[in-house]
């Protein structure tokens, strides 16, 4: 499923910048579940599910699992991402092609969907496939917060992984592992054979971003680094300076790919992002992660755990 998120109250405002080069939000009706009809909890695969109303935006909601953020969806407006995480992985999805040119879009997790609404929405025509085992997860979210019908977004109800040994070679822009159990990413989805996985689902010039988290000394992260690092090239990380100082349990997103990264655009609009963030590449990366092996399918271990309150 979707990963852990960090609202954006807790930067500098609710929306990321949008530029002049943006695509602009499609015209959509709320539809699903209304604020008026209140919190929903209701036990699903991975366990218990909840539904927040957000408090700031009348058709938006939390979706959670056993109390740790997964995903935000505004029905109003697909394009709005409320978790930093999110708008970082948007930055990605912007970029990866001109505005508004259609894409093809592997998603392994999907939570409510978030990431596949923003690319349907600004993107039209896109053909997306999501990998989200907990098939009652996808059924709540399907009646509760519903997709629109022109959107060809196809969920499959499978682990991460199996969908990706199945995915046809070269045949994705941009595949996306958003992939928490809880709020753990599993070992097997953080291994050098998993991205390698990846990089053959990928078509030439295509992109591979991943979510991820971690804490003080940021030892999954910098292994992390090291994994992608040993299958692409080009590799780049954009988090929280807090994060990446240690000073608290966060969100970090790599971007990786066989052809140069859009790392002067993807400042700029790092830069202007309601939450702090910064971005690592070159140098920099390297020596942030250096000393740190790879995790393969033999050392692979799970992220660390939350502390205990980091949601709170």
């Amino acid at each position: 499923m979707a990963g852990m998120g960090r609202s954006s109250r807790a930067g500098r405002g609710t929306d990321r910048t949008r530029t002049a080069a943006d695509p602009q939000p499609a015209a959509t009706g709320p539809g699903g579940r209304t604020h008026a009809q209140g919190p929903l909890a209701r036990p699903v695969d991975s366990g218990l599910a909840e539904l927040r109303p957000d408090r700031d935006r009348p058709a938006a909601w939390s979706l959670l699992i056993d109390g740790a953020p997964q995903s935000m969806v505004d029905l109003a407006d697909p394009t709005h991402l409320g978790f930093e995480y999110q708008r970082r992985l948007g930055h990605l999805i912007d970029l990866a092609a001109p505005p508004g040119r259609p894409l093809t879009v592997l998603h392994l997790g999907g939570g409510a969907l978030t990431l596949a609404r923003y690319v349907a929405a600004t993107r039209p025509r896109s053909r997306q496939q999501v990998a989200e085992i907990d098939t009652a997860l996808t059924e709540l979210v399907r009646a509760e917060l519903p997709l629109e019908r022109s959107w060809q977004i196809k969920v499959r109800g499978a682990d991460a992984r199996s969908v990706l040994e199945r995915a046809p070679e070269a045949g994705a822009d941009l595949v996306i592992a958003d992939v928490f159990s809880g709020a753990r990413v599993p070992a097997h989805c953080t291994t050098v054979e998993f991205t390698t996985l990846a990089a053959r689902a990928l078509a030439p010039g295509g992109r591979y971003a991943v979510n991820i988290a971690d804490g003080a000394g940021l030892p999954f992260a910098r292994s992390q680094i090291a994994t992608l690092g040993a299958v692409f090239p080009e590799l780049c990380l954009v988090a929280d300076p807090a994060v990446l100082r240690g000073k608290r349990f966060g969100n970090l997103v790599l971007a990786a790919g066989h052809t140069p990264l859009p790392l002067a655009e993807l400042g700029r609009r790092v830069a202007s992002d309601a939450a702090l963030g910064r971005v690592e590449h070159g140098r920099s990366l390297a020596d942030f992660a250096a000393g740190a092996a790879p995790a393969t399918d033999a050392t692979a271990a799970p992220s660390p755990a939350p502390p205990p309150g980091v949601f709170h």
